[in-house]
């Protein structure tokens, strides 16, 4: 970095202002180059199937380096401190650059010839969503199923992470970045330097995926369908390269695996790490952990029996069929193997329910989180017994540790919003002239970065069909929902550039 001009010095008449947009500049210019590095890969996938659409990866990939190069040299001679403010601005605006260049590929090579929907495709992608506006997806080369399941991997753990685990460049101000982009309840931090931390992260991570892909394989599946669907399991995207999704390969073994990694995906990765240190007892006796295998598991007995006893399946493949739906609501991954808007109408209230949950902090799952249900869940617990003893003193306890009343604060107005943004998105897109019930799915699907919606838009559909305006919105929330809300509307509140 001192290379480019890292340590140089301001000049002295430079105006420091409450967000340094020179240091965003250049920071951006560095991840547009990570986003070039990318492209080049996903070319060789493409050079490597003998397909000529490499080139539109090389298009794209001489577009980054060139913009990458002019946002580093804007940049080049500025404070090399990443205040809060410059973070979430890095943060926040990363993710747009990040799509709106990564939809180059589907919008040069012409199978997304729209610019509304190769950017909803894209959004879909880095956000983990799974949403998809292809009929056809077997029809794309190789190369551009691989970047679709690539952007979900990038996606799954973070963009800035990933570049903090891949480059020496944010070692001094890397913890301000990860807190802006890894937003939520608590952040463990299982080793002081963030560096170290997001690599052993990025470990576990890709050690998942291989796992997956080696078992997928045992499954009959071949290496690059693997790779593709362990790509999107690890990071609960749930985009697959063939339209009828996971029930193609009408395989049982292949729908077990694929649940199990997905609840695995959908667990704290901090976890795993505390595990592997030789602490399992703290891994087992997590209460985040408990109330997320325990949702998991009473909502599959419950639409297992629903699906036995109204004689849709017989019971194991009720139980297989409940697992992997519950398992891809629960973690928003966007799989699906089968039509559950054919089944009986209760069951879709249990999946709305998975899907406004979603899965643990510190995981690629989406969802409100089950750690802020537990803290709510407490507070409800303790107001009964405050009832019964007014003097008593009931502190919210979780693992052992008391959590702080603006904690506690912070989890009522991030679930108030997320209520209110639902509400605007529905009433919004039922301004389109997409239906009540579809409007519901659609917005919570993709607010929690699930994927399948309902009705019309349920797991077997595209969302083609949806007005170009209601694409918009639905971006929007898919941005808003992986950015957990409030690090996207900070930035509309005026005191954030004006409040010294």
């Amino acid at each position: 970095m001192d290379s480019l001009g890292y340590n140089d010095v301001l000049p002295r008449k430079q105006k420091k202002g409450l967000v340094n947009f020179r240091l965003i500049s250049y920071i951006l210019g560095i991840l547009v180059w990570v986003e070039a590095g990318m492209f080049a890969l996903c070319s060789g996938v493409s050079l490597l199937y003998r397909e000529s659409e490499y080139i539109y990866f090389v298009y794209a990939m001489l577009i980054n380096l060139v913009l990458g190069g002019l946002m580093i040299f804007a940049g080049k001679r500025s404070d090399r401190h990443v205040n809060r403010r410059d973070g979430y601005c890095v943060v926040s605006l990363s993710w747009l650059l990040f799509t709106v260049l990564g939809m180059l590929p589907f919008y040069f090579s012409g199978y997304i010839p729209s610019i509304t929907d190769a950017f909803f495709e894209t959004m879909s992608g880095f956000t983990t969503t799974g949403a998809t506006i292809l009929d056809d997806i077997e029809t794309l080369p190789y190369g551009l199923l691989f970047w679709r399941s690539f952007t979900q991997f990038i996606g799954g753990l973070g963009i800035v992470l990933f570049t903090i685990a891949l480059l020496p460049f944010f070692s001094g101000d890397g913890q301000q970045l990860f807190l802006s982009e890894a937003t939520g309840v608590t952040h463990d931090k299982i080793h002081p330097k963030i560096k170290v931390m997001a690599r052993y992260l990025w470990i576990i991570y890709i050690v998942l995926t291989l796992i997956e892909v080696v078992l997928l394989m045992l499954g009959g599946m071949s290496l690059f369908d693997s790779v593709c669907q362990s790509f999107a399991t690890t990071a609960t995207g749930g985009f697959s390269t063939k339209q009828d999704s996971i029930s193609y390969w009408n395989s049982p073994y292949i729908e077990y695996v694929i649940s199990i990694f997905m609840i695995l995906s959908g667990v704290n990765f901090s976890l795993y790490y505390v595990a592997i240190k030789g602490k399992a007892g703290q891994f087992l006796c997590d209460k985040e952990l408990h109330w997320f295998l325990k949702s998991v598991g009473i909502l599959t007995l419950t639409i297992t029996l629903a699906l036995f006893f109204t004689d849709y399946y017989d019971l194991e493949t009720a139980f297989r069929k409940a697992l992997f739906q519950v398992a891809t609501a629960h973690t928003s991954c966007g799989f699906a193997t089968d039509d559950y808007n054919l089944w009986p109408q209760f069951t879709w209230m249990l999946l709305l329910f998975a899907m406004l949950s979603g899965g643990c902090t510190g995981s690629t799952s989406g969802g409100i989180k089950n750690l802020r249900l537990l803290i709510i869940a407490q507070h409800i617990k303790n107001q009964f017994k405050q009832m019964l003893h007014p003097r008593a003193v009931l502190p919210v306890r979780v693992n052992q540790s008391a959590i702080p009343v603006q904690v506690s604060a912070t989890v009522y107005t991030f679930c108030a919003t997320y209520i209110i943004c639902i509400f605007i998105g529905w009433t919004l897109l039922m301004c389109f002239g997409v239906g009540l019930t579809e409007s519901l799915g659609t917005v919570v699907s993709a607010i929690g970065n699930v994927g399948p919606g309902l009705g019309a838009f349920g797991p077997i559909y595209s969302w083609s069909a949806l007005p170009d305006g209601a694409k918009w919105v639905l971006s929007i929330l898919m941005f808003i929902g992986r950015l957990e809300i409030f690090g996207i509307l900070l930035l509309f509140y005026r005191g954030f550039w004006t409040d010294n």
